[in-house]
């Protein structure tokens, strides 16, 4: 597993949920990964990673710019093309060495670097997307701005006609029906802004149906992947969560699943084939004081190594 960090904040900010990575290794994610995925050499000095866990640092996410683009509506644009190519290649670069990439944002948008490098490398690329949100806002009627409002809308091909080039060039293109969603709980707030669904697009379940059965949720979701591409990403944005489980995020909604839950789904998806890497994004330690909540995070994180090693 190499761990990469993406400190992107698509509000064009530098602290919030761009301060994640450099927290959640403070908090000692790269051993709770270690003790979980490998056993560290007796002759490792103290923090390092072991053989087999490679900490890459973070990507060049550029300089952070909190102004709307004119064409394109939205936030930290320039940062976000950066963010993109630089996780694109770092992603190609770990894919090629036969590691398994742990991609810590930052938000959402961490995602479109690593969805291009997997299809550069593997063609056809699926996504279980596990969010509270759908994330297919058209970026001009965003009430926001931020790129977290669309990324998987851009994904499947949506909303580029005012893009830059340069940015376009970078990013995946998704066969919807490689792509399922578990969780997203935003369909009143989309209703609201004439925002359309893409419940009609996708396959998608909502946390209800989730907590019902988490098991067999994850399960059916790698089925229908797998029944399309022989590759996959799985992306965990943490406000999938309740407010009550966690709320260090930056957009909390009513409703949502619980820990026990969010393992269950992701250990379950990850005992099937085909798992090319991992996006963790979407928690505020500014919105965590105590670092209660990193804790928790990097407990979750380490109990999926074992089963993302063994994938």
């Amino acid at each position: 597993m190499r761990v990469i960090g993406a400190p992107f904040n698509s509000a064009g900010v530098p602290d919030g949920v761009a301060a994640a990575p450099r927290a959640l290794r403070e908090r000692g994610l790269i051993s709770a990964l270690s003790a979980a995925g490998s056993a560290t050499s007796e002759v490792d000095p103290p923090g390092a990673a072991p053989a087999g866990l490679v900490d890459a640092g973070d990507v060049d996410t550029g300089p952070p710019v909190r102004e709307r683009d004119s064409r394109s509506r939205l936030l930290n644009l320039s940062a976000l093309t950066t963010t993109t190519d630089a996780l694109r290649h770092a992603v190609a670069d770990t894919l090629l060495a036969g590691d398994l990439p742990l991609v810590l944002g930052g938000d959402c948008p961490v995602l479109l670097g690593c969805l291009r490098a997997a299809q550069d490398l593997n063609a056809s690329v699926g996504l279980l997307f596990v969010d509270g949100h759908e994330d297919a806002w058209p970026p001009a009627v965003s009430t926001t701005g931020e790129a977290a409002d669309s990324e998987l809308g851009l994904a499947l091909g949506a909303h580029r006609a005012d893009l830059p080039p340069e940015l376009v060039l970078g990013l995946p293109s998704l066969d919807s029906a490689a792509v399922v969603a578990l969780g997203p709980r935003d369909a009143d707030e989309l209703a609201e802004h004439s925002v359309r669904s893409l419940a009609d697009t996708i396959t998608m379940r909502g946390p209800g149906q989730i907590s019902a059965d988490p098991v067999a949720e994850a399960a059916s979701a790698t089925r229908r992947i797998l029944q399309v591409v022989d590759s996959w990403w799985l992306h965990i944005d943490l406000d999938v969560l309740s407010t009550e489980a966690l709320p260090a995020v930056d957009y909390p909604q009513p409703g949502g699943i619980s820990w026990s839950d969010l393992n269950a789904l992701t250990r379950t998806a990850l005992t099937a084939p085909g798992c090319v890497g991992i996006t963790l994004c979407i928690y505020n330690p500014d919105l965590d004081p105590t670092r209660r909540h990193a804790d928790q995070i990097v407990s979750f994180a380490g109990a999926l190594a074992p089963t993302a090693s063994r994938r």
